[in-house]
């Protein structure tokens, strides 16, 4: 699967392209703003961009109105079909947000059942009562998703609806010709419909990537065979940005070895997750790190560790961003231009590493020094052995361990070094070495 030597990087369309936040009717060709970037992404090495929302919603895009026609605040259907011909020109594939757990309150066939009550033909899509009434006095009570009743949740167990779902996703495939999906809230959607969605998307297309979004709970109940091929690691998110702050990297070690170590016990070896510093829905790095020096280091740590790394639009020059309790906007912005800098170059260097790298893509995963400010950590295949060293304090540091012996060399800096059983670790750095 192709995703898994990706480095993808997300964007928040809405945000990106600086479109009302309500849904205001006016149609602006607003989505060709992605064809000034594209030349960018490809040199920052990135080969997938990860769009949020982009069909038409009251909204923020996930409370959807038509699956078929692209938001009018970022333009048409023709327009969003050049930026993706434009993507894949500059060898960027693309995976779209997959809204299915729930809709808008402006969706079609909601609107139906809003005006003909029990007579509608769509009554069944949604999780409905006519024996009660909701908070908007619609003569009926429905499901909302977790509580919020602007997103009105769509009844996946019903064959109609599956069927509906289905013949979008092949449009958005025979239109846009994208590569993947992101699907909303993996975690709430029914299990059946993730296994017809695998079945379909793979004889469609049989690379089609399919990434759930997850919070919590075991990722092998849809990360398989016959589901998704990767989700989410939240579990690493909060570990990455954590042990940094509390100055304790047992706290990730111990996070990546649960999940990917040779330990019969450990649960996700051999599975590709989708790993990240943040996203449209977190506080950014640069904002969430007290020690500013650090965030390097977590981006050194998030392309050395097992998954998909993803970048969040902007953070690579460390654009600073809070999440607000009433509303995410001041993590969705828009910049006029990229504005890289040296933390852009340090990534590009990354990318460049882990995509010439079989042992940082696919390799398994070892412990070897474990302090509450250092970690240095293995990453081998038949043919290659790498070994990621982080050290998170302001002061040198000298590991010791008879495995760091041999010549090897930093492909950070394209230095050749020998180590006989230690290891020096400059304040605040990151080495990845490949062992000769």
């Amino acid at each position: 699967m192709w995703a898994y030597q990706s480095t993808f990087y997300q964007i928040y369309p809405i945000g990106f392209c600086k479109a009302p936040v309500h849904n205001d009717g006016v149609c602006v060709p607003r989505i060709r703003k992605l064809l000034d970037w594209s030349e960018y992404l490809q040199g920052l090495g990135i080969d997938s961009i990860l769009l949020n929302p982009v069909f038409d919603s009251d909204n923020h895009g996930y409370d959807t109105r038509d699956f078929k026609t692209i938001d009018c605040r970022l333009g048409t259907n023709e327009d969003f079909r050049d930026v993706c011909q434009d993507l894949h020109a500059h060898d960027i594939r693309i995976v779209l947000d997959g809204v299915f757990n729930h809709v808008g309150r402006g969706f079609w066939a909601f609107r139906d059942v809003q005006e003909k009550k029990w007579d509608s033909p769509y009554k069944d899509w949604f999780h409905l009562s006519f024996d009660g009434n909701s908070c908007y006095n619609d003569g009926f009570w429905y499901e909302g998703w977790e509580g919020h009743f602007e997103l009105v949740k769509l009844n996946l167990q019903n064959p109609a609806v599956v069927d509906y779902l289905l013949e979008c996703v092949r449009y958005w495939i025979e239109t846009f010709d994208i590569d993947g999906l992101r699907l909303d809230v993996a975690y709430s959607l029914d299990p059946e419909f993730m296994r017809r969605l695998r079945t379909f998307t793979s004889q469609l297309k049989p690379d089609f990537a399919l990434i759930g979004e997850v919070l919590f709970g075991d990722y092998n109940r849809i990360v398989n065979e016959k589901m998704l091929h990767s989700c989410t690691n939240y579990e690493c998110y909060k570990g990455l940005y954590s042990s940094f702050n509390s100055m304790n990297l047992f706290e990730i070690a111990h996070s990546l070895h649960r999940q990917f170590g040779a330990d019969p016990w450990c649960i996700y070896r051999g599975k590709h997750l989708m790993t990240f510093a943040d996203n449209h829905d977190v506080t950014r790095l640069a904002s969430i790190l007290t020690n500013k020096a650090h965030v390097p280091l977590a981006y050194g740590l998030l392309f050395g560790m097992p998954g998909i790394p993803c970048l969040y639009y902007g953070s690579e020059w460390g654009e600073p961003g809070e999440k607000a309790p009433d509303n995410d906007y001041a993590l969705r912005p828009f910049f006029d231009a990229p504005k890289p800098n040296e933390l852009t170059n340090f990534l590009q260097t990354l990318i460049q590493i882990r995509k010439s790298s079989a042992a940082l893509c696919d390799g398994s995963y070892r412990n070897v020094v474990i302090q509450n400010h250092q970690l240095i950590f293995e990453r081998r295949t038949e043919n290659e052995q790498i070994f990621v060293a982080i050290n998170a304090s302001d002061v040198p540091y000298t590991a010791y361990h008879g495995e760091l012996s041999g010549a090897a060399k930093d492909l950070i800096t394209q230095t050749e070094i020998t180590m006989e059983g230690t290891l020096e670790m400059p304040p605040y750095s990151v080495q990845y070495l490949q062992m000769h």
